[in-house]
């Protein structure tokens, strides 16, 4: 039974080889959809390690938000994520700022992708630019040669003439949202926050440092009601300032640091079989 699911699910990809064929790279099966399957929408596995069924695109324009990279197809999530992520934008726009510019989120059936991401995988990840927009009536070949800027500078210890209030409304208005579990920034950012943040400081707990996030935040949505997944961890304990500070004195004086192996999975994740994915999503590559 199996078998033949594998090689149902195979004949997708186009030009494999006969042993690829037996048993497809998840990325390459997921990579190359340009559709979600049909039914309701179930994100399934973990941010890392999933897909999902029922995915809605985020439209490519709306009154506060514009999708980049069109040509990537990653603007799917989960109905609940892209409701998030429009009305964030709106927020965006009491902050002062036009509306947003969002990148990847996901694929159209989630799963691993061809490049690029090791989570975004469920449909409940999103990518959002720290470049704040200058139109909202950007033209596809635009949204495709435009870059965001980076709030860090190159030293990665201080932040750049980019930073601006609005960043610290919208990162904040988004981690006091229920719905969201985490939200990833580069360290330096996370602290300007600890020391902007003069009154209820709860919500920076949500708010972890994470290297590569000074050119766009990375929004982590909870799993939704009727989906299959693999719970994170709890954030641990308490404002989490300090920790980031530790990251940037280790940036000032490398020495700090124990030396340790670095994680080849974080750009370029270990490449999963379709038969290593939960068992779901296997009938989500099977399905029309």
């Amino acid at each position: 039974m199996i078998r033949q699911f594998l090689t149902a699910a195979a004949i997708v990809i186009a030009g494999l080889s006969a042993p690829a064929m037996a048993e497809p790279l998840a990325k390459d099966v997921f990579g190359r959809f340009s559709q979600p399957s049909r039914g309701p929408a179930v994100s399934i596995g973990y941010y890392s390690k999933g897909c999902a069924q029922g995915l809605t695109q985020l439209p490519e324009t709306g009154p506060s938000w514009q999708a980049m990279r069109l040509s990537r197809n990653r603007n799917w999530g989960h109905p609940d994520l892209i409701n998030l992520l429009i009305g964030l934008s709106q927020a965006a726009q009491k902050s002062g700022w036009k509306g947003l510019y969002i990148g990847d989120i996901s694929q159209p059936r989630g799963g691993p992708m061809l490049s690029g991401h090791a989570s975004h995988q469920m449909g409940l990840d999103a990518d959002v630019w720290m470049l704040p927009p200058s139109s909202l009536n950007l033209s596809a070949a635009q949204r495709e040669s435009l870059s965001s800027v980076s709030v860090v500078d190159k030293r990665g210890t201080g932040l750049t003439k980019y930073w601006n209030q609005g960043h610290m409304s919208i990162i904040r208005a988004a981690a006091r949202d229920r719905r969201v579990e985490r939200i990833f920034v580069d360290p330096v950012v996370k602290v300007a926050m600890c020391q902007m943040e003069t009154g209820n400081r709860n919500w920076l707990r949500k708010v972890r440092p994470l290297n590569h996030h000074n050119y766009h935040f990375h929004i982590r949505m909870s799993c939704p009601k009727g989906s299959i997944c693999q719970k994170q961890d709890a954030p641990p304990p308490g404002d989490g300032c300090a920790e980031a500070a530790e990251w940037i004195k280790n940036r000032i004086d490398p020495s700090r640091v124990k030396p340790s192996p670095p994680n080849p999975n974080y750009r370029h994740p270990r490449s999963f079989r379709l038969s290593e994915l939960p068992q779901q999503c296997r009938t989500v590559a099977a399905a029309p």
